[in-house]
């Protein structure tokens, strides 16, 4: 693979990863919510050697998140897959001066960066793409499926399937976050979108991932704090629109692939139990609404998985990893069908 069968080499720059990587400014023009002009970046991997012989991965990152997961692009890289990732608009590589980091009024939005990131890997690598997404990106792509397949057919738009890693389909908590709390979010976000929530800082879920702590991995700390991007209330009154909207089953046209922990550990403070649990999202709640999707979906339970799965310790990784490449296989196979 070479740089002229990928596209113009001027769009393209070294990007913080390293000699294989590459990152391209995506243009959005102006912010809707107010905040200047906005971009996304598109980083793309280029090892020596990567024989392609599935479709392209196209990676969408979480909340107080951004793409660092370099195995993730040597893993699919190994088996046969182009791979890219998006750091979605005021998020990491994308976020400008004076933006609130991962503020967006309508998840709808995010469709802009997208459609854009779709078309780039089905342009450059001439496959569909499978897209890889976690946490709150998990939301943001079920939802932005289902309006392509609105539209004409997300698998028509080059679509091949999808893999939820983590999916952040309701709020967590008690139930009156989910019954009182939700229309006085709808409220007051409406008016007050820029406040923040109050809420007490934890640290335990950065503290078990991040290398200076009790973790083995490192990434930068000012695009993916130890205690998290603070929850601004328009952002959170979008996020449960979305979650609604999933709620009352979404078609997103092309199988999924639900990867979760087996149990969930909330914590104020890091301990052992923090690294073998969710310490971020109620993994109930995924498998409740997981059926909402409206297309062959499975579900595979990871034991001793963090909210990352892929950031799991690693032999609960590699187990992550055989999963989901036995599920491409299946795909593959199903696709030929």
């Amino acid at each position: 693979m070479t740089n002229e069968t990928l596209g113009t080499t001027e769009q393209w720059q070294p990007d913080v990863l390293g000699p294989d990587y590459q990152q391209r400014t995506l243009p959005l023009g102006v912010d809707p919510d107010g905040e200047g002009e906005v971009v996304a970046t598109l980083v793309r991997y280029l090892p020596a050697a990567a024989p392609a012989t599935g479709p392209t991965v196209l990676y969408v990152h979480g909340f107080t998140d951004y793409f660092f997961q370099e195995h993730l692009a040597e893993h699919f890289a190994a088996r046969g897959h182009r791979f890219y990732a998006l750091d979605l608009r005021k998020c990491g590589r994308s976020r400008r001066e004076g933006q609130s980091a991962h503020y967006v009024s309508d998840l709808a939005l995010y469709d802009a960066e997208l459609n854009e990131a779709l078309r780039i890997a089905r342009a450059e690598t001439g496959t569909d793409v499978l897209i890889l997404a976690h946490s709150t990106g998990g939301l943001i792509v079920p939802l932005w499926l289902d309006r392509l397949e609105t539209a004409g057919g997300s698998a028509a738009a080059g679509v091949a399937g999808v893999v939820l890693n983590s999916p952040w389909f309701d709020l967590q908590g008690p139930s009156y976050y989910r019954t009182i709390g939700t229309p006085l979010i709808d409220a007051i976000g409406r008016f007050r979108a820029f406040a923040q929530l109050p809420a007490g800082v934890s640290s335990a879920y950065g503290d078990s991932l991040h290398h200076t702590r009790a973790g083995e991995w490192d990434y930068n700390l000012e695009w993916k704090p130890l205690t998290g991007e603070p929850v601004r209330l328009g952002w959170l009154r979008a996020i449960r629109r979305g979650q609604a909207r999933l709620h009352q089953g979404l078609t997103i046209g092309v199988p999924a692939l639900i990867l979760r922990s087996r149990v969930t550990k909330f914590a104020r403070t890091h301990s052992s139990a923090v690294d073998v649990a969710d310490a971020v999202l109620d993994v109930k709640q995924i498998q409740r609404w997981a059926g909402c999707l409206g297309e062959r979906t499975s579900i595979v339970p990871i034991d001793g998985a963090r909210h990352d799965v892929f950031l799991s310790s690693e032999p609960v990784r590699a187990n992550a990893f055989q999963e989901t490449d036995n599920w491409l296989d299946w795909l593959a196979a199903y696709r030929k069908s």
